[in-house]
């Protein structure tokens, strides 16, 4: 925990109370004393309501991770390409069509900018003059325009192309770079602005829109001097369809603030895009609602990965010039109900924290960002207070926050005109660092000057690997096809991965020709190794973490990923890879084997048994598919990028087509789309209105299906299905419908519920976890105890301390952390369900795990008998 302060600190409740209050703060000041815990933010509670998500807005999430011929990936594909065209100067000017006007757009309500009012108002702002130019940066998951503004100076082909080679300079050749007069001279900084991304925090988008037309037409000298120096890239909406709507998450149910690590939506895909295309040198992520304005740096832990000294001395010096800004715009607690910016570094002690690269901000410093901001403006207008308020009060608030968002963005651009070569010189030290191995500079008062207040809780570093090797050959890599897709991952996060042309030694082993080596001496190494590596427990940092702590793609994507301490690289046959080689593979002949360890395999799977192919599942999980159905396998084999090898084996028994009714979170709604089951989401309301049982196979529970919810008709007609079909059930909310149904004799054991991270588990030699991962990921677990007869183990919490990394304490009580699941059942199984502790399809995320929950369902697809 945060220890002395050199500077007054206000208490971590004040925090706590107005993420909880800000909204009831009307025209006079409340004091109250809130309970003392940092303000955290849960994915879900487990009564919360299962994922509607429309399969559209699935299908265009999904569309990258499957054939580039499809429209949407092309699309997508197309507007990458736009955004890295550095051929074009600037302005870039297109007539964008209109949207159909929605009288439904909840910004309406709230005096603000609707979606369809954007296109036409962006039409306008271009015409103004010569520096604002319009791209279509993508698509989001329900199909709206995603909108880049950049405001800049004119710029011929020429010149753009000049600042390609800059910027690529400070990129590939950092220690050129930072010798170069040119790029001190005349490279233009380059500064993100992004708004919207949770859908219900609007004003942002309507600050950046008064902004735009401010810089269009402004003839100062600062304004000039900004522009000339500086291409300033605005997002005008990360989130239209939450904009629409109302909501924090996209069309697919998604908080696109916790997707970067993963980046399964469109939407964060296109931002992920414009940092690697744009490489900005600063950042600021637009949100609501704190009160007092919320503007990072952040409490501790710290992201271990970052070079944390430069991106501390930027982000605080630009975050006193807003908070400035913003309480000089005049209003007061007494007046406006509106109360003083707060700097969590400075002014709190826990709770709010940049240890994980799922936020924009924190994703965006592995980019070379060394000023990035989370602004969180103070009045609430959304949830409650948008149903509740008067509207006159809304639009009072709204009009503070686009006030309090606008002094935030002008004071950023005034801290870059001023500070625009060392903002620059740093981000080539940033990328200096990681291209020569230089060690990370530990914070201190010496290190940073300037900021107040840094102690050793502050200190977090990391100790790099030489490499990571991602081997080839099947007796070195569980998945080739998992290894395959973590590499295309890498590289779309731009890192740079090599393949080796021949066997070579590297520390105290040889790999083997075409294994995969991601160097750490590059300038994204931070990057690099936050996706990769095992992490770190933190439980004895703080009491309690804002949102994950642990995601170790290293760990759970599938793939044998090792790390390398030391050794030399000169001299490797490897050459650089823009896309992994391809793996799908069909034998030539006899009856063929899918193994069913990845989430592809599985999709290829269901795709074979909607085709009408007789499969037959084998003793240790995997399907056979009948050499006649070979054609076929071909085909999913170029489409999933699998292999099919010949066997012997005929199978037991016959695999069917498996339709799922599901009652689960929006990550597992996409990640069973994406493994290709036909899913019905199902609810209470569903339920109760009367569901037509023989349209499912098999029912999958995990959230927003309580049995006491249910009519009386509705219960009795889930209880037959369930006489005759099976059950999956994940988390607290599985266990308990289990339980209702009497399926099987178990007692579910609630851990820590602020709990998460990667844990070491211990699987069973069954057909359900033959080939799973040696770990799994946790977020508020769950084990089980007094198994009763006919339940079998499939998984078990491993002994000792199970956590590898993340954030996982005992309750205040003192029960439910690691040493009480140590050596406890994760995953059980029985006749007639199945049932998870762990967190196997969390947010779309851990790979490598999503096919045990695919055996399952298979599994239990087939379940016969009576209670």
């Amino acid at each position: 925990m945060r220890i002395t302060r050199t500077v007054p600190a206000r208490p971590v409740p004040i925090t706590a109370l107005v993420l909880a209050t800000a909204g009831s703060l009307l025209l006079t000041p409340q004091t109250a004393v809130a309970e003392p815990r940092p303000p955290v933010h849960r994915e879900t509670a487990p009564e919360g309501p299962a994922a509607q998500t429309p399969l559209s807005a699935a299908r265009r999430a999904l569309a990258a991770a499957k054939s580039a011929s499809t429209t949407e990936a092309a699309a997508e594909s197309a507007s990458a390409a736009v955004l890295g065209d550095d051929s074009r100067g600037y302005p870039r000017r297109q007539v964008l069509a209109p949207d159909p006007e929605n009288p439904a757009d909840r910004s309406i309500k709230l005096g603000l900018a609707p979606y369809h009012s954007i296109a036409p108002k962006l039409n306008a702002l271009q015409a103004l003059g010569d520096r604002v130019s319009v791209e279509v940066a993508g698509r989001s998951a329900g199909g709206h325009r995603l909108y880049l503004v950049t405001v800049t100076a004119p710029e011929s082909a020429r010149q753009a192309r000049a600042q390609a080679r800059m910027r690529e300079l400070i990129e590939n050749a950092p220690a050129l770079a930072a010798k170069s007069p040119g790029i001190e001279r005349d490279y233009k900084a380059p500064v993100f602005l992004n708004n919207n991304i949770h859908g219900n925090e609007w004003e942002g988008t309507d600050a950046s829109l008064k902004l735009i037309e401010r810089l269009a037409t402004a003839d100062d000298s600062a304004t000039r001097d900004l522009l000339a120096h500086s291409r300033l890239y605005f997002n005008i909406t990360a989130n239209p369809d939450g904009r629409i709507a109302g909501t924090r998450a996209n069309a697919g149910g998604f908080d696109l603030n916790r997707d970067f690590v993963t980046a399964s939506q469109p939407e964060v895909r296109a931002m992920r895009r414009i940092m690697i295309d744009k490489q900005p040198a600063v950042m600021l992520d637009l949100h609501g609602y704190v009160n007092g304005t919320l503007i990072e740096p952040t409490t501790p832990p710290h992201g271990e990965n970052y070079e944390y000294d430069l991106f501390l001395k930027n982000t605080y010096a630009n975050a006193l010039g807003m908070e400035a800004a913003v309480n000089g715009l005049g209003y007061t607690a007494e007046k406006d109900g509106v109360q003083p910016a707060q700097i969590p570094f400075r002014d709190q002690q826990e709770g709010w924290d940049d240890w994980p690269p799922i936020f924009t901000p924190q994703y965006a410093a592995y980019h070379g960002t060394v000023a990035a901001h989370t602004v969180e403006i103070p009045m609430r207008v959304n949830n409650a207070d948008y149903a509740n308020l008067p509207v006159t009060e809304l639009r009072r608030r709204s009009a503070v926050n686009v006030d309090v968002a606008g002094a935030a963005l002008r004071a950023t651009l005034d801290f870059v005109r001023t500070r625009r070569a060392s903002l620059v010189a740093d981000q080539i030290e940033v990328f200096r660092r990681g291209a020569t191995g230089a060690a990370q500079v530990p914070v201190s008062e010496e290190t940073v000057p300037g900021v107040p207040g840094i102690g050793p809780e502050d200190v977090y570093t990391t100790t790099f690997p030489r490499a990571y090797v991602i081997p080839a050959g099947r007796a070195a890599q569980r998945s080739a096809t998992a290894a395959a897709r973590l590499v295309d991952h890498l590289l779309a996060n731009d890192v740079r991965v090599t393949r080796a042309l021949h066997d070579f030694r590297l520390g105290s082993r040889t790999y083997a020709k075409g294994s995969y080596v991601v160097d750490l001496r590059q300038s994204k190494r931070g990057l690099a190794n936050a996706l990769l590596a095992d992490g770190r427990d933190i439980s004895d940092k703080v009491s309690v973490m804002y949102d994950i702590s642990g995601w170790s793609l290293g760990r759970l994507w599938g793939a044998t990923v090792e790390p390398v301490t030391r050794g030399s690289l000169a001299g490797a046959p490897l050459r650089p890879v823009s896309a992994a080689a391809r793996v799908g593979y069909v034998a030539p002949r006899g009856d063929l084997r899918l193994r069913l360890d990845d989430p592809r395999e599985v999709a290829a799977l269901n795709s074979l048994l909607q085709q009408g192919v007789p499969a037959r599942r084998a003793a240790d999980g995997s399907a056979i598919v009948p050499a006649s159905a070979r054609a076929r396998a071909k085909a999913a084999a170029r489409t999933y990028d699998v292999a099919f090898d010949a066997t012997k084996v005929k199978g037991t028994a016959p695999l069917h087509r498996t339709r799922v009714a599901a009652a689960v979170t929006p990550g597992e709604l996409l990640a069973l789309r994406e493994m290709n089951f036909e899913v019905t989401p199902v609810s209470p309301g569903v339920l109760n209105a009367g569901f037509d049982w023989s349209s499912v196979d098999v029912l999958f529970v995990s959230a927003g299906l309580d049995h006491g919810d249910l009519s009386d008709g509705a219960r009795s007609a889930l209880d037959a299905f369930l006489d005759g079909h099976g059950l999956v059930g994940r988390g607290a909310t599985g266990a308990e419908l289990n339980a209702a149904a009497g399926l099987l004799a178990v007692k579910p054991v609630e851990g820590n519920g602020d709990a998460n991270g990667v844990v070491r588990v211990a699987n069973s030699g069954s057909a359900l976890m033959n080939g799973a991962p040696s770990h799994g990921f946790v977020y508020a677990p769950v084990w089980f105890t007094d198994l009763g007869p006919g339940v079998r183990v499939e998984q078990s919490y491993a002994t000792g301390d199970p956590l590898v990394s993340g954030h996982w304490r005992p309750s205040q009580d003192g029960t439910g952390g690691p040493a009480d699941a140590a050596g406890r059942a994760a995953v059980v199984s029985g006749p007639q369900a199945v049932l998870f502790g762990t967190e196997p399809m969390f947010r779309d995320h851990p790979k490598g795990e999503f096919a045990q929950v695919g055996r399952a369902l298979f599994s239990m697809a087939d379940a016969t008998g009576t209670r």
